[in-house]
């Protein structure tokens, strides 16, 4: 069971906001009555684990869902990256030491890793889950073929642990998802936990067509950010955003709620992850849960966002964890 409003500190914790902020930012998230938190041995190269594990420290364990992930290079090492047994079992003790906990409800693997069998990164998942030091395991920017063979491959070795979550991009603008692997998920009892519900922030209407980025925001900040957020700034879809809000004031919510409310009402989703780099937008984001929104509002989104919605299941993220001038040893290979 997880909150419809999971707290995500990619590009915060660690990058964004200081230590005192991301705290105060997790303090905001409890006290709004989320319970599950997202983060990544990947970001900031492990300071965002550590900085959660700092900020939940003291709470009641059996309360909090937390969630992290594996694959994305660590380090500059050949094993820092991948899906290989010894990277998968080595990342996982270096998330657990840093979010200072003896087990992660939901480990998932953050890209798919063609360079090791399947076979040898769902047994090693599944004896962490064995060992106690996982409970899940999910996979993160799967293809629908991809999730289709390690389903059968769980089937066919008759592992324990069966994969429970699928984290994908997921929102109004951003819907590669719906073609194929949503209806895959939905039939295999799969759940989704759609990141970038706000589309790095640009559906909640701040950035407006012609004027710089305000103050604060991640199109202003430093670091990796506005890199980012770049990716969907657009003339054109700025101005579409800004016909969104008075459709968000209709329904009595900010166009960040209208965002989160209309992934919500996806199916098949469970939860959306939301990052914040202020205690009032993670409020303002878990307002946002349990808000209903009907079928014209619904049809109104699609008709101002138009053409500007992506549906190609094809551009589902390839990024591999591992480069081909790394070799795997003859015995793994056989």
């Amino acid at each position: 069971m997880v909150s419809e409003v999971t707290y995500g500190n990619w590009l915060t914790h660690g990058e964004l906001v200081d230590r005192d902020q991301a705290v105060a930012c997790v303090r905001a998230a409890l006290d709004a009555g989320i319970t599950t938190f997202d983060t990544a041995d990947v970001y900031a190269r492990g300071a965002a684990e550590e900085v959660l594990g700092a900020a939940l420290s003291g709470e009641r364990r059996s309360s909090l869902v937390i969630a992290s992930k594996v694959c994305l290079p660590t380090g500059d090492g050949p094993n820092d990256r991948g899906l290989s047994r010894k990277h998968i079992r080595e990342s996982c003790e270096a998330s657990l030491r840093r979010l200072r906990t003896d087990y992660i409800d939901l480990y998932q693997a953050h890209r798919f890793d063609e360079t090791t069998p399947l076979e040898e990164t769902l047994v090693a998942l599944d004896d962490l889950v064995r060992q106690g030091k996982v409970l899940y395991i999910g996979v993160s920017e799967w293809t629908a073929p991809q999730i289709e063979s390690a389903l059968a491959v769980i089937r066919d070795l008759g592992l324990r642990s069966r994969i429970v979550s699928n984290q994908p991009q997921y929102n109004m603008l951003w819907r590669i998802i719906e073609p194929e692997i949503a209806p895959l998920c939905l039939r295999e009892g799969i759940g989704q936990l759609a990141f970038q519900p706000l589309a790095q922030g640009v559906l909640t209407g701040k950035y407006r067509p012609g004027q710089e980025p305000p103050d604060g925001s991640r199109g202003k900040a430093g670091g990796r950010a506005p890199a980012f957020v770049g990716r969907v700034l657009g003339p054109q879809l700025l101005e579409r955003v800004q016909d969104l809000l008075p459709v968000a004031a209709d329904c009595g919510l900010s166009a960040a709620q209208l965002a989160i409310a209309w992934v919500l009402r996806q199916p098949g989703v469970s939860s959306v992850v939301a990052g914040a780099t202020r205690p009032e937008q993670v409020a303002e984001n878990a307002a946002a849960s349990g808000k209903e929104i009907d079928d014209a509002v619904l049809a109104r989104v699609d008709e101002i966002l138009g053409d500007l919605i992506d549906r190609d299941p094809g551009k589902t993220a390839q990024m591999m964890a591992v480069r081909p001038e790394w070799r795997r040893t003859a015995s793994s290979e056989g």
